[in-house]
């Protein structure tokens, strides 16, 4: 296993898929994300996992150039995010929930809509926008408006519109938040493959069982820093990363007695 606290990345950022250094953010004085360094390399599947509250997404809204960080510097496919935004925002897709949805055009008008932004030739983006949406179970729901898509239905067409310019670099939060097990079990598939053929994904889970079965690199992120990372199984260490997970963040527990009014429905 890694430094528990990694302080300083030795590797130069530009060769990495994504890597930030001193990252930090902080409201009222008060840090979010403190002093954070990460680098994942290319062609990883990287899950960042951390408790509610942890920094994680603050983390890769900073990273991905959605919010400015109070400290620090970020690189996305070797290009400086704060520096030169446009290179490293056209080397990634993202997928983070929060932001603006056009849902009131349909699957198929995102798609286009996102493949003219992106400069992709219309025969290109159609040909890419007929095998998403059929890959995602999402063929017969082209034509309906997001609006009226599911929670589930939503978070595929987001994962297509990130997919649609075969980025170098994918970020994911929650991609799979919401999925019923079919489509979650063919994302998987899809973000393998993209692996395979040289792409990065990160993402961001609380799902542990998705990031140890999918991710072969990790990063437990604690109180703004990363406080474990490393290959999956070297972070295991024999175990569940559940169990490593709960001992780097510690555990909770009901205090003896409470709530002890629930159940039964007794009140009168």
């Amino acid at each position: 296993m890694s430094d528990p606290v990694p302080r300083i990345c030795p590797t130069d950022p530009s060769t990495q898929a994504l890597a930030v250094r001193g990252l930090t953010k902080e409201y009222g004085g008060h840090p979010v994300v403190d002093t954070l360094n990460l680098d994942i390399p290319r062609g990883a599947i990287y899950g960042i996992v951390g408790p509610n509250g942890a920094g994680k997404t603050t983390m890769l809204s900073m990273a991905t150039g959605l919010l400015r960080p109070t400290r620090g510097t970020a690189w996305i496919a070797g290009h400086n995010v704060w520096e030169e935004p446009g290179p490293a925002k056209r080397a990634m897709g993202l997928l983070v929930d929060g932001l603006p949805v056009f849902d009131r055009l349909s699957g198929l008008e995102l798609l286009t809509y996102v493949g003219a932004l992106r400069g992709i030739e219309g025969s290109v983006v159609k040909q890419r926008t007929g095998e998403l949406l059929d890959a995602l179970g999402l063929s017969d729901a082209g034509p309906k408006r997001i609006v009226d898509y599911s929670a589930g239905m939503t978070k595929k067409i987001l994962l297509a519109q990130a997919l649609l310019h075969n980025p170098e670099v994918l970020v994911l939060d929650e991609p799979l938040e919401a999925v019923d097990p079919v489509s979650a079990q063919l994302i998987q598939q899809i973000l393998r493959n993209f692996a395979a053929a040289g792409g990065t994904v990160v993402l961001s889970s609380h799902v542990m069982t998705l990031v140890e079965g999918l991710c072969d690199h990790v990063a437990i992120i604690n109180e703004g820093r990363v406080t474990v990372f490393g290959h999956v199984d070297e972070v295991r260490s024999g175990r569940t990363l559940n169990d490593v997970f709960i001992d780097v963040v510690g555990g909770g527990s009901l205090a003896e007695g409470s709530l002890g009014w629930l159940g039964g429905g007794t009140d009168d």
